[in-house]
This record gives structure tokens, sequence and C-alpha cells, in this order.
């Protein structure tokens, strides 16, 4: 969407990127009692930052630099979410099969992140 979004709602990345803080929410829901309030905290955590580390951008689009740091944060955040389905997945919580599309989502997210961020330019052209 580019310059043609009016609002960060609008971007896919944005939207996908809430979709997935639902399912991170689900999955945290079936971990064992004593993971509760370590590994599903950090993953739910880590899966909120992401959106509003975009939303956030979005709002410092007026300064490239401004955004670009703030697509760093939600770059960041995404590869943390890879180290926690990586956790997930060793320790047996999780199978292959969500591991698979759960880090294959994550990765068109980080992909999409670093798109917007190699050309802010056409991101920070408020109208």
């Amino acid at each position: 969407m580019g310059t043609f979004a009016k609002s960060f709602r609008e971007l896919e990345v944005y939207r996908t990127g809430l979709d997935l803080v639902l399912e991170v929410h689900a999955f945290s829901r079936t971990l064992p009692n004593d993971e509760r309030y370590c590994l599903a905290d950090q993953m739910r955590r880590a899966s909120r930052s992401i959106c509003s580390s975009i939303a956030e951008a979005w709002r410092k689009r007026r300064y490239s630099a401004a955004f670009v740091s703030k697509l760093n944060d939600a770059e960041a955040e995404a590869s943390e979410m890879q180290c926690w389905l990586d956790v997930s997945k060793l320790l047996g919580y999780m199978d292959k099969k969500t591991y698979d599309k759960l880090d294959e989502r994550y990765e068109r997210i980080i992909a999409q992140i670093a798109t917007m961020s190699r050309n802010p330019e056409k991101w920070c052209k408020i109208g």
C-alpha cells in the first residue's frame, strides 16, 4: 500500500502481525502452568510489540530516521518471537507443523519490515 495507506491499520504487515498476536496468545494458553509466567509472557509481549512498533513507526514517518528506527524495533521483536518459537519447539511444546507455519509468517513480516526500512521515502510522505 505504501503511500496510499492512510493508517497503519491498512498495512499488510500490521494486519499480519495482529493476526499472529491472536495465534500466539492461543498457543501460549496451551503451555504448561510452569511456563505461563515465563515463556508465555515473553511470547505475548514480543508478538504485541511488533504491532505497536509498526504503529509507532507510522506516526513517526515525518522523520525518516525515526520511522526506520521504530521499524528496526519491530524487526527485532519479530526475530525475538522466532527465538521463542525455537524454544517452544525444542522443549516439545510446539509441533513441527505449527512451528513451520508460524516461523514462515514471522519471516514474511521481517521481509516486509526490511523492505519498508530500505525504502523509507515511499512511506514517509505525509499527505
